[in-house]
């Protein structure tokens, strides 16, 4: 499999998108800018409904014809007096309306007679900081983003002020009813966008003769250029700090998933190298090894596991080794017994040799069992959970058993300890029946080295944070030259009155296995006296020590 780098990784994709989403949403809640636009709008309206009105007091005045019997506009007086009014304006449209709906006079058209001419609405002036283009000019890319934007932003209405996703038609002219009952010819603002997304404005107000008669309404429309222009800048520098922002996060992402990325692939392309390679040289880069982040923790972590993988391998490896070794010797002796038995018609001669395939076959058997045991102590350890132990109980069950059992010319046994009291314990955190028979294996090999009526002496006392728990006798000691290595798989030192074969050797290295798999160590070494003669061997188990409030169950070995 090949652990290739990538330009942008999945992690990186996830990564760019914790980081742009929340900037983003920033970007959008900063573009809606409902209550700007809708005080700009405010603003506009007031100023449009302000010009409407003093349009209507010079109509209600100097456009009207009055009668005996009741004032109507005069359409020859009003149009020409709207275009006067109006020219000024040259963005605004004006229209007038009699009471009935029909229209008196229009801004952009001259009455000439009876007949209508029909004027163009003079073009507005240009600003050098005019907003976004409308229909007909020339728009780049950021243009056709800002447009989109503002095509997504659903624009709410504030007080008197509709939405401006309108239909681009004119608003009804209808009375409005007052809380009071009373009746008056005035409608709220239409706002809208027309066909070429103008923004636009209308008001309409009632034209009013000596300020009692209502003669007709003068309705006043006009571009809102202003709040395009101001919604544009203020959007534009939005727009502007969020594409900013939004390329430094990216590229701050990008090379954050490099620093994550990039070294994963490497530690998966040396895990792959480890499992297809029996090289174990540059196992993790160095450069990985170096950093003092997680990354390097991780690294450190599958170099560590790597190596002790390997060492395991190595320890099966010389198992296998040793046991293959071990035995052949018993099934050699067998085969040459049983070829020699083939040969001999002495009777006594063939049982000498049954007796010897006898002792090979018990032999083989108790070296598979010892074998058998030692392959399952690390797994049974591992799915086996320590507990507290009273290590001072245990010892006591342990010397009562042999003083119970103890034949004539056996060594005594004796219990001693210090620290252990009812309110600390000396208690060590152990698996029992493992912890049992490390103990037992190191008795039976005081008793089997003891003098005839000779001591064996169990003792516990704390070691800082460890418990001390060892095993005397007063034997001959152990070898000086083969201290370091009595605790080696399949060694046997073992007393001359012993016939060959009835220990396996194993016994010893499985009670170090046992002790190291609880996080302890055990040790041997030779009591001596003040002149320095040997006066035993003595065995020494350290288990770490903890503190157990209660009562700890008393041990059955």
């Amino acid at each position: 499999m090949e652990y290739r780098t990538r330009l942008v990784s999945p992690l990186m994709r996830r990564i760019l998108l914790v980081n742009t989403l929340p900037l983003g949403l920033l970007a959008l809640t900063l573009l809606y800018l409902t209550q700007f636009q809708n005080s700009l709008l405010e603003a506009e309206v007031s100023a449009l409904r302000e010009q409407a009105r003093i349009y209507a007091g010079a109509l209600g005045q100097s456009a009207v014809i009055v009668s005996r019997r009741d004032v109507t506009l005069a359409p020859d007086l009003a149009g020409p007096l709207l275009l006067r009014l109006t020219e000024p304006s040259p963005s605004a449209h004006a229209r007038l309306f009699a009471p009935d709906g029909q229209v008196v006079a229009d801004s952009r058209v001259e009455q000439a007679g009876f007949g209508i001419k029909a004027t163009p609405l003079p073009p507005a002036e240009e600003d050098e900081h005019a907003g976004p283009p409308h229909a007909g000019t020339s728009i780049n890319m950021g243009e056709r983003l800002y447009n989109w934007l503002l095509a997504q932003l659903p624009t709410l209405s504030g007080e008197r002020i509709m939405t401006l996703d309108t239909p681009d038609s004119d608003p009804s002219i209808q009375p409005v009813t007052q809380p009071d009952g009373t009746r008056v010819m005035e409608i709220p603002p239409y706002i809208r966008r027309n066909a070429d997304h103008q923004l636009m404005v209308t008001v309409a107000e009632p034209v009013m003769h000596a300020g009692q008669t209502t003669v007709g309404i003068i309705q006043l429309t006009r571009e809102a250029r202003d709040v395009d222009r101001s919604l544009f800048a203020v959007r534009s520098s939005i727009l502007s700090l969020f594409l900013m922002a939004l390329a430094l996060t990216i590229l701050l992402s990008w090379y954050l998933s490099l620093t994550i990325a990039r070294p994963l692939l490497r530690l998966a392309a040396s895990a792959h190298t480890m499992r297809e390679s029996s090289d174990r040289t540059d196992m993790v880069p160095e450069r990985l090894l170096a950093r003092r982040d997680e990354i390097g923790e991780v690294a450190r972590a599958l170099q560590d596991s790597a190596s002790a993988l390997w060492a395991r391998m190595d320890a099966i490896e010389r198992f296998a080794a040793d046991v293959s070794h071990e035995i052949k010797n018993p099934l050699s002796s067998i085969r040459s017994a049983i070829e020699s038995l083939l040969r001999i018609d002495d009777p006594e001669r063939q049982r000498r040799l049954m007796s010897i395939i006898n002792d090979d076959v018990r032999r083989l058997d108790r070296l598979i069992t010892d074998i058998s045991d030692a392959s399952r102590v690390d797994a049974e350890l591992s799915r086996t959970r320590a507990e507290p132990v009273a290590i001072v109980p245990l010892l006591s069950v342990l010397a009562e058993i042999h003083q119970a059992t103890r034949q004539p010319g056996q060594p005594f046994m004796a219990v001693a300890s210090s620290g252990d009291s009812p309110e600390r314990r000396l208690v060590v955190l152990a698996v029992e029946d493992r912890l049992v028979q490390v103990l037992r294996n190191l008795i039976g090999n005081a008793i089997s080295f003891s003098p005839p009526d000779g001591k064996i002496l169990l003792s516990a006392v704390p070691a800082g944070g460890m418990v001390e728990i060892a095993v005397s006798d007063e034997g001959p000691g152990i070898p000086q030259a083969k201290l370091d290595n009595i605790f080696d798989r399949f060694y046997s030192e073992r007393p001359s009155s012993e016939n060959f074969g009835q220990h396996s050797g194993l016994g010893l290295s499985i009670s170090k296995q046992i002790i190291e798999a609880l996080r302890g160590t055990i040790s041997a070494e030779n009591r001596v006296d003040a002149d320095g003669h040997v006066q035993g061997a003595r065995f020494v188990i350290c288990l770490p020590r903890v503190d157990v409030k209660g009562e700890v169950s008393r041990p059955h070995p």
